[in-house]
């Protein structure tokens, strides 16, 4: 298979979906209306309510729900074959994650900017909104400390990219210094931006930064302490400061990014080399039904609701807008999952030396995709996307030690969005859960954002690495997709309510919901096999919150239907 031509139709299908089942699902289901009120400015404090223009909240959004997860989950996937997993990108981007990302976001901007785990209370009942968010809580745990990990990583891996990164901070506030307090136009400024985040890349090419050993401390755990004492404050600082204008940058790095890889694609053609189809890679979990939990973000992704209903809902100026950004960014993630299915499959087959040694074509995936432990790791899955990606892009002319820096301040830069914006994240959830359980002094700004950059800190350092957070890892993706589940349970059931068609979320929802059930059970016979008691409890007290919030919104929601 030639990627040119498959990366040609996948373009095209996103766009045909994005001006037919999207706008249908707008017009139709969710009804949008263009008059309402939204909460960024019925609220409006210029901290976390912000009126932003579609295009600022669209980068934002964007950056936020992407982070290295569309480039993680595929470019694991790629080792049961190629058309599995680019089936249930293009199945589960159009018909369940767009729409679980747009629902999520059109009912919280009608509901006050409220999370998805807080409107459980008002949709279902008070119990389900707590069980909501514990588990959301859960999830967040993992995804600050594991994201924190996940940079540092990225950081070791590619020293070229720390100073680019850290550079991106102050060119933020000043792009976001200069549109909101001086009222320059976004577009020039931030060209002006994204041309000196560039320039800061040739820098970092020529003085790559290698963290040392201090204090005790390994350079990945010492990263993962200055990040997450970088997030505390990012988290709290008013979004139009650093987080809306960095992610503005970003989008516009992403689009630089997508574009280079899109004019590699076209210069060179690399044909796919990976296998079309391998239900059994050797030492694999089962393809059914681990390929729906591996690729999450890409498909669908339990975190994307979050997003929606927790910082960009609060930041949207006008409802119409929730359509673009809701439904328009999980395509947009989509494609980017596709393209790093093409880096993976292809494009690292245009060889790579490593001790000495050359490797092309089918050896060249081999390499990374022998096994199971070959190709698992954070190292081994950014590895082949940048690698790949770097092979391609080189072609246009770009230095190919330019082009690795330029691709590790991508993954590193999405993966530090995905870091501010689930700190954020869990001050809102903790708040909310304080408030649920009459806890007022813990739902304060500090409190809250102490209690979730304490948690994850004592996550990372639970065996003394700072890795510890991967301890979880094996549980994430069944968490996260359950999440994906439970949320389009309750904009299914907020739907009845409002007497609207609800098959095109239920559908959704009942698929993730047995799903995820299923991987959680597999999930559990393993641990039980390998005595990981520690997962066992953890993975045993999630699903029975699952399967307790289930059947109570089961019985509101024949209730309602039958009404």
């Amino acid at each position: 298979m030639n990627s040119l031509f498959l990366a040609a139709g996948v373009a095209a299908l996103y766009i045909i979906a994005y001006h037919t089942y999207g706008k249908f699902l707008g017009r139709k289901i969710f009804k949008l209306n263009p008059e309402a009120v939204c909460p960024s400015r019925e609220f409006q404090d210029n901290v976390d309510f912000v009126p932003s223009k579609k295009q600022i909240l669209f980068g934002h959004h964007f950056t936020s729900i992407a982070g290295t997860g569309p480039i993680v989950g595929p470019a694991i996937a790629i080792i049961w074959g190629w058309v599995p997993a680019l089936i249930w990108i293009l199945l589960g981007s159009i018909f369940m994650g767009a729409v679980h990302d747009f629902g999520a976001l059109v009912i919280s901007l009608r509901n006050q900017g409220r999370s998805i785990g807080d409107l459980a209370s008002d949709v279902i009942n008070q119990r389900v909104r707590t069980l909501f968010l514990l588990i959301i809580f859960l999830e967040l745990l993992i995804v600050v400390a594991i994201f924190g990990v996940v940079i540092a990583l990225v950081f070791n891996m590619y020293p070229q990219a720390v100073i680019p990164v850290w550079l991106q901070i102050p060119i933020a506030v000043w792009l976001g210094h200069m549109i909101y307090k001086k009222g320059a136009p976004p577009l020039p400024m931030s060209i002006i931006a994204v041309t000196l985040m560039y320039l800061t890349m040739i820098i970092g090419t020529h003085f790559p930064f290698k963290m040392p050993a201090i204090f005790g401390l390994n350079p990945i755990a010492l990263w993962v302490v200055v990040l997450l004492i970088y997030a505390y404050i990012a988290s709290i600082l008013p979004v139009q400061t650093l987080l809306q204008p960095r992610d503005y940058i970003n989008s516009h790095q992403l689009i630089i990014a997508m574009g280079l890889l899109a004019i590699g694609i076209i210069i060179t053609k690399p044909d796919i080399v990976a296998p079309a189809v391998n239900l059994t890679p050797q030492g694999a979990p089962p393809v059914l039904p681990m390929i729906f939990v591996v690729v999450a973000c890409g498909a669908i992704s339990g975190f994307h609701s979050l997003v929606s209903s927790g910082t960009s809902s609060k930041q949207c100026e006008n409802e119409t807008n929730s359509l673009s950004i809701g439904f328009g960014g999980m395509l947009m993630e989509g494609m980017l999952a596709v393209f790093v299915l093409i880096a993976c499959g292809a494009g690292l087959a245009i060889g790579f030396s490593k001790e000495g040694e050359t490797f092309v074509g089918a050896a060249a995936f081999a390499h990374h995709y022998s096994s199971w432990a070959s190709a698992s790791g954070l190292g081994s899955k950014i590895g082949a996307f940048v690698t790949g990606s770097a092979n391609m892009i080189e072609k246009i002319g770009i230095p190919y030690d330019l082009t690795i820096t330029i691709m590790g301040v991508f993954v590193v830069s999405f993966a530090a969005t995905t870091l501010d914006t689930a700190t954020r994240l869990q001050r809102y959830i903790i708040s909310e859960l304080s408030t649920a359980l009459k806890m007022p002094v813990f739902a304060r700004k500090h409190p809250a954002t102490i209690i979730a950059v304490g948690t994850a800190l004592a996550l990372a350092f639970y065996n003394g690495s700072g890795k510890g957070a991967l301890i979880l890892w094996p549980l994430f993706g069944t968490i996260n997709q359950l999440l994906a589940g439970l949320a389009l349970l309750v904009i299914t059931v907020y739907l009845a309510r409002k007497k609207v068609q609800i098959i095109y979320t239920m559908i959704p929802m009942v698929f993730m919901l047995f799903i995820t059930g299923w991987a959680m059970l597999v999930n559990l016979n393993k641990f039980f096999i390998t005595s990981d008691w520690l997962l066992l409890c953890i993975g045993l007290a999630v699903f029975s919150l699952e399967i307790w919030m289930v059947v109570e919104s089961t019985l509101v929601l024949k209730k309602t239907v039958s009404c």
